[in-house]
């Protein structure tokens, strides 16, 4: 047993331990860049909203996936969704879209800068029929899937997405003002 790990009480190396060599062996070199595009998508239930997560083994995450050439990020997004999910029912709701990017290291590709382009999507369908890439879902209310979502980046986005949703439904319900 190495030092480092009688150090750690025997534990094996921290996740991540492969990731960092890989990140340290990779600087330098130029990056691939790749276009994405998803949904945080939402339906109604009587007990209010709740969102769709996706398992893909290792991380929680929105359905979301390349363009294709030609593609718009709109029609990559309904597609992306329809394949990973079954779900062709989807309605583009508020005037959402948020880009997040982020650079990772592929052991096929290199050094990857990816930008992920989201939108709201609302749905009438509760059955998801995940594709092989994915290992499970969750419909989860707004806190759950804040606690489910592994990235904080993908927490920072619903977050928005939810902020736009309430506010939405607050202009339609009035002016939102309250007696002091």
């Amino acid at each position: 047993m190495s030092r480092d790990a009688q150090a750690r009480g025997g534990s094996p190396r921290p996740h991540g331990h492969r990731a960092k060599r890989r990140l340290r062996a990779a600087r330098g070199k130029s990056a691939i860049f790749e276009q994405s595009a998803g949904f945080i998508l939402f339906r109604q239930t009587p007990h209010g909203r709740v969102y769709l997560l996706l398992d893909y083994g290792k991380h929680w995450d929105y359905p979301k996936g390349h363009l294709e050439k030609g593609e718009t990020q709109w029609q990559a997004a309904v597609r992306e969704l329809a394949e990973e999910t079954g779900i062709t029912d989807v309605t583009r709701v508020a005037d959402f879209c948020r880009r997040m990017e982020y650079k990772f290291v592929s052991s096929r590709k290199g050094n990857v800068h990816k930008q992920v382009t989201y939108f709201i999507g609302r749905t009438h369908v509760e059955s998801v029929s995940v594709s092989d890439e994915h290992v499970g879902f969750a419909w989860l209310n707004y806190d759950d899937a804040l606690e489910r979502l592994t990235f904080d980046s993908a927490r920072n986005i619903l977050r928005l997405a939810h902020k736009r949703l309430e506010e939405r439904a607050e202009s339609r319900t009035g002016s939102g003002c309250t007696n002091a």
